[in-house]
């Protein structure tokens, strides 16, 4: 298939907004490419690469390189160059991948270039995600809907399961099912402003503690234990506590869900980042071990034995759990049975106040009733965060690229310091509407102080009220620390930059 073809789709779904015409046309699309392409035609408008990012930086992905007059690239094509792309490496590399995207562009049409761009930017973001992209596959594949939701979340991959069901039709669906070393997509929390709302939303519910770790699936049969990530990335040899105790535990065949944690010395969960550092692929394990022991703590249980327990409730899954996990490794909760019992709204408040004294995130309330929706983020777990937020100053801004091209979108910002500068926190792009992204692109260009091409520097003065979900370190930052998800709240121009939060009001309100 022609990437023409792809990203002349690509630009009309940006240009939708109806869901059923977004369904429709990519429907076309998948119906027309040949079933051994659909899995690449579905992961670059669902803004995806199979090899993943190729960690290509926008001056190199903005060099000036003639367009090809007709379309004669195809999908083929590019999964072969960006296979290039992510294998060069070392000294010369950077060379080497710019040649290899030179010439790659250099085959391309101008929209072909556009789109490219923009897939290897990682700022493909059209409305063509997974949701809307599984209803198009449904739609030319001439299957329901749920019945492909279900088999995509038993296996984990869309374009995966695209590519059976587009050439056998539903019959490949009867063949997906649950399996002990295939990870499935987890289900995911929604949100609820207070306790008291979720649990007016909810009913019977439970109040689990939300730890700030890393999200993992453990999988074992017999003596062999796999531990996957929330994105299903295998990482089983750098959590060797983990596989541990999953062969400790009774059962011989089972996956568990659950969240990887340290603890410092006064016993409180450590940061984020230093249980990300603490798996990541470059570290010697048996050192970080040493230094930064960590530990699992489950909170679901999706398979025991021949069983798949997906379509139990929480109630009898957690019974479940309870007879495969000690207390010890299981992550704390309180069951609610009555809402609106005295007393109860209150407990279930303290049990939220108590997990931030923990130093935890927040709580998840899970309905008693319901299912494991794995790949989707229900109704049915509502997570309850303290909301963050920050008055700080817009430093610079990055010209947007697919829907938002011609548009200033992801902005740097800062905090004020002793000195009367400003520290930068971040950068975010989210929270934006259209109406926003408009008219802060002409405030900000009226603030210009110089343009690369890519970012705008501009003068210090708008302030934005920023929502984020708390501090992570980050040496790449001036103040040590960078938000984490920021998305902006709104514009306020009613506010100096003198009246912006300070880089020690920001350090003073949490323990990083």
């Amino acid at each position: 298939m022609l990437l023409a073809d792809v990203a002349r789709v690509s630009r009309e779904v940006a240009e939708t907004s109806a869901r059923s015409r977004k369904t429709a046309l990519l429907a076309e699309l998948f119906a027309a490419a040949p079933p051994e392409e659909a899995g690449l035609v579905i992961s670059y408008l669902s803004g995806r690469l199979p090899q993943g990012r190729p960690g290509i930086g926008w001056r190199t992905l903005g060099q000036e390189v003639e367009p090809a007059v007709d379309p004669a690239l195809t999908v083929r094509d590019v999964d072969t160059a960006v296979g290039e792309l992510a294998t060069v490496s070392g000294a010369g590399s950077v060379e080497r991948r710019s040649r290899i995207l030179a010439d790659l562009l250099g085959r391309a049409t101008a929209a072909e270039q556009a789109f490219l761009r923009s897939l290897l930017s990682g700022e493909v973001r059209q409305g063509a995600l997974d949701a809307v992209a599984l209803e198009g596959v449904a739609a030319a594949a001439g299957v329901p809907a749920a019945a492909l939701r279900r088999a995509v979340m038993l296996d984990g991959s869309l374009p995966r399961v695209a590519v059976a069901v587009l050439a056998e039709g539903e019959e490949a669906l009867r063949t997906v099912t649950l399996r002990v070393g295939q990870p499935v997509q987890p289900m995911l929390a929604g949100t609820a402003k207070s306790v008291a709302e979720a649990l007016a939303v909810l009913g019977p519910c439970a109040v689990e503690e939300k730890l700030d770790g890393i999200r993992v699936q453990v999988h074992r049969e017999g003596d062999d234990v796999r531990i996957y990530t929330r994105s299903l990335d295998e990482i089983t040899g750098r959590l060797p506590e983990v596989a541990e105790l999953a062969r400790s535990l009774p059962g011989e065949r089972f996956i568990l869900d659950g969240e990887v944690i340290g603890r410092a010395a006064d016993g409180r969960p450590v940061p984020f980042q230093e249980i990300a550092s603490r798996v990541g692929s470059r570290v010697d394990v048996e050192a970080a071990r040493r230094t930064l022991p960590v530990a699992p703590y489950f909170f679901d249980v999706l398979a025991v034995g021949e069983d798949v327990l997906l379509d139990l409730p929480v109630r009898e899954r957690y019974a479940a759990l309870t007879a495969l996990v000690p207390e010890a490794a299981r992550v704390r909760r309180l069951a609610v049975e009555d809402p609106g019992e005295h007393g109860a709204e209150a407990e279930a408040e303290e049990f939220w106040a108590e997990a931030l004294r923990r130093g935890h995130e927040g709580v998840v309330v899970k309905a008693l009733e319901s299912t494991y929706a794995a790949g989707r983020r229900g109704k049915h777990w509502l997570k309850v965060k303290p909301v963050h937020t920050l008055d700080l100053v817009v430093l610079a801004a990055e010209w947007g690229h697919g829907r938002r091209t011609g548009l200033l979108s992801n902005l740097h910002l800062g905090a004020r310091t002793a000195d009367g500068t400003y520290a930068m926190l971040g950068k975010t792009f989210k929270g934006l509407t259209d109406e926003m992204l408009r008219w802060q692109t002409e405030r900000l260009r009226e603030l210009a102080v110089d343009d690369d091409g890519f970012t705008v520097r501009v003068r210090p003065e708008l302030v934005v009220e920023i929502a984020y979900d708390g501090l992570q370190r980050s040496s790449r930052y001036p103040a040590g620390v960078a938000l984490r998800f920021a998305r902006v709240l709104r514009h306020r121009p009613d506010k100096t930059p003198t009246e912006a939060d300070t880089v020690d009001t920001v350090l003073g309100s949490h323990t990083t």
